[in-house]
């Protein structure tokens, strides 16, 4: 435990550059003391670290230190190759080379344990080098332009400064703030058309009070029961892994919350004749008036 807090105590000063012994006690849970204790020690491994007196003084490292690899150990080593090949699953160029340079430093065997494809099962789409240009201009904190297909179907010119791609529900999203509706909004990337990266720099960041997940779940939702048949039962209970009860002829019951636009309705349709909304009695109707209208393109 004493090693995992050394190296983490090392990264912190990397990361802010100086320190309190208050404020590295108070973060790792330990005294005053245990954290001069822990200074010494990594001092002596021949870490330049130095402690000030007075005023504008505190805890630092020398200025263009580089952790050395033999400060992490084997466990911690895999665990950066992990994280590492997760994020970079999401970018296509030079990703091999790179997790296999860390891998030689690390002497670690690099398991290639997660792949990505944006694409769907119909056809290759736009989508992966949309999700490129989205986290460039994250990084690099740019506004971007792009055209905008809602679920009302309406297409507008939409300029954003974005803050994070969050994926949820099987789709990639975008999570920025618009400076047309001078408003926080989720814009779905298969959506994105035409999209520049911006010559302005924004400083925005994301509110901390800010639960964005809970904020999906939350914007435009509606309360549906559904009942499946039971030759739908794999779909359901893939897709609402908790809260499936079942009656004596097998039927399945979800109480759930899905978005209050048209894509409600495409979903609900995905499932053909084994699904049927119990309530609300609207979205019954509705339905009932969507079946009609897709009945008259059928009659000859």
């Amino acid at each position: 435990m004493q090693e995992s807090r050394l190296f983490r105590i090392i990264y912190y000063l990397l990361d802010k550059g100086k320190s309190t012994a208050p404020e590295l006690a108070e973060k790792f849970e330990v005294s005053v003391r245990t954290i001069y204790r822990d200074i010494d020690i990594i001092s002596s491994m021949g870490i330049p670290v130095y402690a000030m007196q007075g005023k504008g003084g505190g805890i630092t490292l020398l200025d263009n230190f580089v952790l050395d690899k033999s400060l992490l150990s084997t466990r911690e080593k895999e665990q950066i190759l992990m994280a590492l090949q997760g994020i970079i699953a999401t970018e296509p160029n030079n990703s091999d080379e790179l997790l296999t340079k860390l891998g030689s430093l690390f002497q670690t065997k690099n398991t290639n344990w997660i792949e990505v494809d944006f694409s769907n099962w119909v056809k290759r789409n736009s989508s992966q080098d949309i999700f490129q240009l989205m986290k460039s201009a994250i990084f690099s904190r740019n506004v971007i332009s792009f055209q905008y297909f809602s679920s009302n179907r309406e297409s507008t010119k939409r300029r954003v400064e974005p803050l994070k791609l969050v994926f949820k529900s099987k789709d990639w999203y975008l999570y920025g703030f618009c400076l047309i509706r001078n408003d926080y909004r989720f814009f779905k990337l298969t959506r994105i058309k035409e999209m520049e990266i911006q010559a302005e720099v924004y400083s925005r960041e994301i509110p901390s009070t800010c639960s964005i997940g809970k904020q999906m779940d939350i914007q435009n939702a509606i309360a549906v029961t559904l009942k499946f048949d039971q030759d739908m039962a794999f779909r359901a209970y893939d897709e609402f892994a908790e809260g499936v009860t079942e009656d004596k002829q097998g039927n399945l019951y979800v109480r759930t919350n899905l978005p209050d636009s048209d894509t409600l309705y495409s979903y609900l349709f995905s499932f053909a004749d084994s699904v049927e909304i119990v309530e609300p009695e609207n979205i019954r109707e509705q339905v009932k008036n969507k079946l009609a209208a897709m009945q008259k393109k059928y009659v000859t």
